[in-house]
């Protein structure tokens, strides 16, 4: 069980006050029965206050486990016919809109962690660290669009782009060595955002967690093809899960060509949206390769980030 999951659970004070109206009104059965879906950690609140009027039930429950020497037999109790109402209506439909949102908030919480992969949810605790840092690299090849079978997106872009001059090392389309002017395109298993994956490994990073290589492997069918800004709101997801909002991202998106600057606004935008933050929180910046290399040679692609998590206030 996470320790670090952000408590959604009502005030304690409302357990209280209703382990004292189910008392007051008939006995443990009531109790039992309108905590039956409440989560363990507050069901406990009030578990031992009602030992000694537990004890003098007789239904059969409670004196099946008596008799078995449980000194919690109440805690977990069922309603059951032979459990007759002795609460007022109208208290009964006072208490009723609480009840929902006990069990409303218990079963968005068992859905949201079903919703985490359980490799991003490790035995040891993730820390309340107020502030924590995570760095993300990515590379992409480079090559002929035809061969790539997929356009250069970058944040979420498609960066348009007039025929380049792209170095063909193995002279797969003329001589060895040669340059060769194509259009070009990303090669990769998912659409291949360098940004976007770049991103995505930063934040997991900052909360101690695995790479996206091991959350979205390239061996997986599913992600073929697969539009990134998908791994993104996963990522957001898992920062949601454990308490954090985004502090800063730094991108610094490394290629030789084709040019980006008039793409960058759009990149933000949309990461932006993704992550649910502001644009005086999100900073990219482009350089080229100074023609080193296989990024400079337009063989290749890369990126670096670096973001902060902030530790969400708790109310």
């Amino acid at each position: 069980m996470m320790t670090m999951k952000r408590c959604t659970y009502p005030p304690r004070r409302s357990i209280v006050v209703l382990s004292l109206l189910a008392l007051l009104s008939g006995g443990c059965h009531h109790l039992c029965n309108a905590f039956s879906s409440v989560p363990r950690p507050l069901v406990a609140v009030a578990a031992t206050s009602t030992t000694t009027a537990s004890s003098s039930c007789s239904c059969s429950s409670c004196s099946s486990s008596s008799s078995t020497g449980s000194s919690t037999s109440s805690i977990g109790h069922r309603w059951n016919a032979a459990h007759q109402p002795i609460l007022s209506n109208s208290i009964q439909r006072r208490l009723r809109p609480l009840f929902t949102s006990l069990q409303s908030s218990t079963n968005s919480n068992n859905e949201e962690e079903e919703e985490i992969s359980s490799i991003l949810r490790p035995s040891y605790p993730i820390e309340p660290l107020p502030l924590r840092i995570g760095h993300g690299f990515d590379i992409h090849r480079m090559v002929p669009l035809s061969e790539a079978g997929q356009p250069i997106i970058i944040g979420g872009v498609v960066i348009t782009h007039e025929n380049q001059k792209w170095l063909d090392v193995d002279g797969k389309y003329t001589t060895p060595n040669s340059i060769y002017e194509t259009q070009l395109g990303v090669l990769a298993h998912s659409d291949g955002d360098v940004i976007y994956h770049s991103l995505v490994d930063a934040i997991f990073g900052a909360l101690t967690l695995p790479d996206i290589g091991q959350v979205f492997q390239d061996t997986d069918p599913r992600w073929k093809g697969c539009d990134s800004s998908k791994f993104m709101e996963y990522a957001y997801k898992v920062m949601q899960y454990y308490n954090y909002q985004i502090g800063n991202i730094d991108v610094t998106l490394i290629l030789e060509r084709p040019k980006v600057a008039t793409f960058k606004p759009q990149m933000k935008e949309n990461i932006v949206k993704l992550l649910h933050t502001t644009e005086g929180r999100v900073n990219i910046k482009a350089r080229t390769h100074e023609r080193l290399d296989s990024v400079g040679e337009l063989r290749g692609v890369s990126c670096h980030v670096v973001v902060t998590l902030e530790a969400k206030k708790t109310e």
